[in-house]
């Protein structure tokens, strides 16, 4: 018997969040566990990528919360980015990306200090963190996201670029059997719980009336944690890929509201006495979305003879990847995973059927569910501060116009097309651009928006300074022997 049967976990919960690397994210907890894959920010020799003009630029702090530039993250740019030993990311930024200056091309490299991220440095420092978790390939989000619910991507790497890039035969050829089929046959239950428009519908046989059942809005979440018996075995939750409340961490949106979805998810369930014992969360990124990391994508297993565009003999760059539950211990897990690994263990705990070759060969994450007994020392709480939710750019905000975006657009348009899923109005709409009138003057507002910021910035960089020294000067006051 597998030691997967034998574990104490009933539920698995998955939340695959957006395009951030392991070192970007996670790096800086290497002053927390000695032992993990990260960064030493005390070096004297900080890593870095050379640019076009020869100049060294280091892995080196940030507190930046919104990344203006998406960096590319295809797979004919990840493959020029981990070429020498992962030393093309800066390059492959400064070719490919429009309007980019020395301080951007320096976000590439950036990573955040240790605390900064509330929810996952908290919870890093609570429970076991995946150091040599990568993505699935080296690619762009829809691939990586197949692989981590199906086990493959069909032999598919591209994504749209753009509303002419590839046609719908070539987007939406997903037809293969998913971990929710296999679920289905295993008698066990499932449900994807999403914002706004649930991604995982690109793949072909969850549009089967059996499969969309399955779909609830994020709402019924934070009522269904309350009730462990009838709480399905696997949960996929989808976050919101659109409009202001973003909270999928994809560029340029606020990543403190990612960071509030993964605070609120874990709140709710560890709130459950009885589901908190019996869940396993995992919070894993798609694919690393251009960002810089050290350790270079290793040799991989093709999933199946599928190789139309690409030959998927080699994982995608590391990801941030959190492995939750009071039956895992606060450590570092060095084992090799990428996204199938936890097909694989969901595979060998409740026996289901064939998910790939790669889901076959991978590692299973049941190596994680080690204590004998539940731990009662974890966090029982993450706060992230109301304060950090507000962002110093509201216009980005306002921004759905990633490559990402576009495609799932573009989905939406076939879906209206295809399967008579929309009013011939809804398609107008789809199918229409926005007039070269509307596209200047909203870069006319921009300009002046973030011009008016930099015209001010000293004057709150003033105010911001006067006030800590009043503060400060009251706390001595108060307490003059401190």
């Amino acid at each position: 018997m597998s030691i997967e049967k034998d574990d104490p976990i009933k539920h698995v919960v998955l939340l695959m969040m957006e395009n951030h690397s392991f070192d970007q994210m996670l790096g800086c907890l290497k002053d927390d566990y000695p032992d993990l894959e990260g960064i030493d920010v005390n070096s004297s020799f900080p890593r870095f990528n050379l640019d076009l003009q020869g100049n060294k630029v280091f892995q080196a702090p940030t507190d930046v919360q919104q990344v203006e530039l998406d960096p590319k993250h295809e797979c004919r740019f990840v493959l020029k980015q981990i070429e020498n030993q992962n030393s093309g990311f800066v390059t492959d930024f400064q070719m490919n990306v429009k309007g980019n200056k020395a301080a951007d091309r320096e976000l590439v490299m950036a990573y955040y200090l240790s605390g900064r991220l509330q929810a996952l440095h908290g919870l890093g420092r609570n429970f076991t963190i995946c150091d040599h978790w990568f993505s699935s390939l080296p690619g762009p989000t829809w691939p990586n996201r197949f692989f981590a619910l199906s086990g493959t991507s069909s032999g598919r790497v591209l994504m749209p670029e753009g509303w002419a890039h590839l046609r719908p035969e070539e987007m939406f050829n997903q037809n293969q059997f998913t971990v929710f089929d296999r679920l289905n046959e295993a008698g066990k239950t499932w449900r994807i719980y999403y914002y706004d428009f649930p991604s995982s519908l690109l793949l072909n046989r969850q549009r089967v009336a059996e499969n969309l059942k399955g779909y609830t809005q994020i709402d019924r979440f934070f009522k269904d944690v309350q009730n462990e018996k009838d709480f399905p075995a696997f949960v996929f939750i989808e976050p919101k890929y659109f409009g202001v409340d973003q909270n999928d961490d994809h560029p340029p949106h606020n990543v403190f509201k990612a960071e509030k979805l993964i605070a609120d998810l874990y709140n709710a369930i560890r709130s459950s006495p009885e589901l908190w014992k019996s869940t396993l969360l995992a919070v894993v990124y798609d694919e690393h979305g251009g960002f810089y990391d050290h350790v270079e994508p290793p040799p991989a297993i093709p999933p199946d003879p599928h190789k139309e565009e690409w030959t998927f003999d080699r994982l995608g760059v590391r990801v941030p990847a959190l492995l939750i539950s009071p039956w895992v211990d606060a450590r570092v897990e060095k084992m090799q995973f990428d996204h199938t690994s936890l097909l694989k263990y969901m595979t060998n705990k409740w026996g289901l059927g064939d998910l790939g070759h790669r889901t076959e060969s991978a590692n299973s994450i049941g190596i994680v569910i080690n204590q004998q007994v539940p731990r009662e020392n974890t966090v029982p709480f993450v706060r992230v501060p109301y304060s950090t939710l507000i962002p110093p750019r509201p216009d980005l905000e306002k921004e759905d116009s990633s490559n990402h975006h576009a495609a799932l657009q573009k989905f939406a348009q076939f879906l209206a097309e295809e399967e008579d899923a929309g009013t011939s109005e809804d398609i107008r709409l789809l199918t229409s651009s926005t007039s070269w009138l509307a596209k200047t003057k909203a870069g006319f507002g921009k300009m002046l928006l973030k011009a008016g910021q930099e015209l001010t910035q000293d004057l709150e960089r003033y105010r911001k300074e006067k006030v800590a020294t009043t503060t400060r000067i009251a706390l001595k006051r108060l307490n003059p022997h401190q």
